[in-house]
């Protein structure tokens, strides 16, 4: 038997290792599940080269829970150490095998080795009283024991061990009995290790005996998808690999297939997702991993932040990690792998608008939220995105054709005659709700005018961006003004009521409203149009708008009473009925029941006010129908 010190250059490391190593304690089975992994590949490799010679048989590793001796082990058939290889690696913190093995043999498929600092193997301590590693070399040398209680003095001696490989046993302590729980281990398995890529078998329950062993599948897929070569997968393995991934979701859009070895190593498979008006953006995130080990969901440095709402998973030794594996250090290569990605969804986007350009529209639902996140953000994206970005008209063609979808040059070509104003600049004509706006959307396609829909929680700051940064471009909502004014103001139009009628008409309008600070105007608009429009200028009610959806600091403004406008028609045939009639009381109601239909129709008729237009409406039929009951008995 051998005892002696481990050699530690900090003092009280144990302490700091069980404390502060990992700020997530379930790491530990992760840690200890990649060097078995890695183990097992310094096998094959050595294999590969002659240096270990004869049959290994099945490269398996198991974990075992038991419950009543309150273990867990984690047992590999790989490489296995010597007595002199345990001193070496287990006795003196932060010496990694790993690394040593990749600069040894370099070139002989070094991406495969996980470990790159040694301190995995002690992250055993964040949940264990002690720690057994029982050991036998592919060599031939005798099988050793190893043991430590967490305190810098451990055990090293001979022992007997029939197979070659490695058994770790933890002792877990007090504080840590929830991973003595089956599914709490399963669990953990699931997230860490499911695509691992030596086989995995969990094992809880008693056996009775060798013979009587539970027979159980790996918990883990040694080949996922993003290992293998787009030729050798179909429609389908790209569909089944997303169920596997995410059970419950509905099927992704399309994929894209990452597969790069120069200047940095990367493969993956990214998924555009079916996207609802209501979805999260966090919901189901990529997942990172290193050589077939899950390192973290949080991607936001290696992924575009516009496409954080694709699904799936990236793969890359390249990406470096520090020592938890759990944040990502700044290095050229995370940037030039954002850039690769980029341009990938980019060369995808413009291949399927190019050569499937139905199928797209019909996706644009979902897509458009990627591609307008995309060109807000970043630039590159944006000039690629011009020649793909669609805006979709509000309703069916007059002929009863289906919706029609332009990009902004074919949205620029079908309105410059119509769609231009005094300044020269294109303007986009929108509906941010085809229903409460359906009125303010006939009459301006009634002037030949396009309006397109932009009704997504995203499209009120693409709105403002792309003002910035398209030329020559402005964006009026379609109930920004009268239709005779979306496009440009038009003065001077005659109205048949005179100075004194107009601004007696004008004086019955100036209504008083809680939250609302309205203007009135009036003019002569045709006949045919309604009798009062109410719209919200353009530039107050998207302030109000934009400083609705950006929180506590927005308040001040989203607060603000709503701006309106009411354009009186006064060629409307009502308004001589109305400035004739003696009765001042009727005549006002009247003129307040006006007033709200045109507010009713911008959803801007509540509470209190919508109450009141109900009781004066059915004050006015019983005003009318008492005038009728009057004429009769004359």
């Amino acid at each position: 038997m051998q005892k002696g010190t481990i050699q530690v250059q900090t003092e009280n490391i144990f302490p700091i290792i069980k404390k502060f190593l990992y700020s997530d304690h379930d790491i530990f089975l992760r840690e200890l599940i990649s060097n078995a992994v890695d183990a097992s590949q310094k096998l094959k490799t050595l294999s590969s080269i002659g240096e270990a010679k004869g049959e290994f048989g099945d490269l398996i590793i198991e974990v075992k829970l038991d419950e009543e001796k309150k273990t867990i082990t984690i047992s590999d058939r790989g490489i296995g150490m010597t007595a002199a290889e345990v001193e070496k690696y287990l006795n003196q913190v932060a010496f990694s095998g790993a690394e040593e093995f990749v600069k040894k043999y370099k070139g002989q498929n070094e991406n495969a080795i996980i470990g790159k600092f040694g301190l995995g193997f002690y992250s055993a301590f964040m949940v264990s009283d002690k720690v057994e590693v029982f050991t036998k070399s592919f060599k031939e040398e005798p099988a050793v024991r190893w043991e430590c209680d967490g305190s810098p003095e451990y055990m090293l001696e001979e022992t007997e061990k029939a197979d070659r490989g490695t058994d770790i046993v933890l002792h877990i302590n007090e504080e840590s009995a929830e991973f003595l729980d089956a599914e709490r281990i399963r669990g953990i398995l699931n997230r860490f290790c499911r695509f691992l890529p030596v086989p995995i078998y969990f094992r809880h329950k008693e056996e009775k005996n060798e013979e009587e062993k539970e027979e159980v599948a790996p918990i883990n897929n040694t080949q996922p998808a993003w290992k293998k070569k787009p030729a050798d997968l179909t429609a389908e393995d790209y569909q089944n690999f997303y169920r596997e991934l995410y059970p419950y979701n509905e099927p992704p859009l399309f994929w894209i297939h990452l597969n790069v070895d120069y200047p940095f190593n990367l493969t993956g498979i990214l998924y555009f997702p079916k996207i609802k008006q209501s979805y999260e953006i966090q919901k189901d995130k990529i997942q990172l991993y290193s050589n077939q080990v899950f390192v973290t969901d949080e991607v936001k440095d290696i992924v575009p932040e516009f496409l954080m709402l694709l699904h799936g998973v990236i793969d890359s030794p390249d990406i470096p990690l520090n020592v938890s594996r759990s944040y990502l250090q700044g290095d050229p290569n995370v940037k030039k792998i954002n850039n690769h990605i980029t341009k990938k969804v980019a060369d995808k986007l413009e291949e399927l608008f190019n050569k499937e350009r139905k199928e797209f529209e019909g996706k644009w639902d979902s897509l458009g939220l990627f591609v307008k996140y995309g060109m807000m953000t970043d630039d590159k994206f944006m000039e690629r995105g011009n020649k793909f970005h669609l805006f979709e008209t509000a309703t069916n063609g007059g002929d009863g054709s289906e919706k029609k979808f332009y990009t902004l040059e074919e949205y620029r070509m079908a309105t410059e005659t119509l769609q231009k104003n005094k300044e020269g600049k294109l303007v986009i004509l929108y509906t941010t709700d085809l229903v409460q706006q359906d009125a303010y959307i006939k009459g301006a396609e009634a002037k030949g005018y396009v309006v397109v829909k932009l009704d997504t929680i995203i499209d009120p700051s693409f709105i403002n961006q792309m003002e910035m940064k398209w030329n020559e471009v402005h964006f009026n909502r379609v109930d920004a003004d009268i239709a005779d004014n979306l496009i440009d103001k038009q003065e001077n139009q005659e109205s048949v009521l005179s100075k004194d009628e107009e601004t007696a008409l004008k004086g019955l309008f100036d209504i008083k409203m809680p939250g609302l600070t309205m203007t009135v105007d009036v003019k002569g608009l045709s006949t045919e149009a309604p009798p009062v429009v109410a719209t919200r200028p353009e530039f107050t009610r998207r302030m109000k708008d934009m400083a609705s959806l950006s929180g506590p600091m927005g308040s001040f403004y989203a607060n603000m009473p709503d701006e309106v406008t009411l354009t009186v028609n006064g060629n409307h045939p009502i308004y001589q009925q109305v400035l004739k009639n003696d009765d001042k009381d009727t005549q006002a109601k009247l003129v307040h029941n006006l007033a709200d239909l045109a507010l009713l129709s911008q959803g801007l008729l509540k509470g209190s006010n919508l109450t009141n237009f109900i009781n004066r409406s059915v004050d006015l039929l019983g005003v009318g129908s008492q005038k009728s009951e009057v004429g009769s008995m004359k």
